[in-house]
């Protein structure tokens, strides 16, 4: 079975069964990311967020992203919308641009969908460090002495779609 974008390791060696997203699509939290999909998220793109706001309206947000092994990580200074949102529904989508172009002269986009945790504190770090790769290796952010401890969310991909050699099967 193929799953749009990621490498579905054994589920031989899992106890979590597949989960049906999809007509036609399977997933697993058991899943390793993709190396092209790792490339993209360790260069600079910003992202784009989307969380569901509690009528069911999308919610975007543009954030920084990093990677934390096969989890996609952002932080956030302030409980804003968006760990509001998450923190009573954990779905999430994350969109970006990777500069790419393909063979019919197409830019290159990458959608991540998935199921994300959020939890308290530890956000000065994670933003340090992608703040040495959004804003340059002498940024210092983020701003306050000491910072607050903001929220840390971590994004487990269970689908990625948008057009790039991720949609290949593995």
């Amino acid at each position: 079975m193929a799953l749009s974008g990621c490498r579905k390791t054994s589920t031989k060696d899992s106890k979590k069964p597949l989960r049906i997203v999809a007509k036609g699509e399977f997933s697993s939290h058991n899943v390793s990311m993709r190396e092209d999909v790792r490339n993209v998220l360790e260069s600079t793109p910003l992202v784009h967020m989307v969380t569901i706001d509690p009528d069911g309206r999308p919610q975007i947000s543009l954030v920084w992203v990093g990677v934390e092994g096969d989890e996609v990580v952002v932080g956030s200074q302030a409980k804003r919308r968006k760990i509001h949102n998450l923190l009573r529904d954990d779905r999430v989508a994350l969109s970006m641009l990777t500069g790419g172009v393909d063979e019919r002269g197409l830019e290159e986009y990458l959608v991540i969908h998935g199921r994300a945790s959020v939890s308290e504190g530890g956000a000065p770090e994670v933003l340090q460090r992608l703040a040495h790769k959004y804003v340059g290796p002498d940024a210092v952010f983020p701003p306050g002495n000491p910072p607050p401890d903001g929220w840390v969310t971590r994004v487990v991909i269970e689908r990625c779609t948008g057009i790039g050699p991720w949609l290949s099967s593995s």
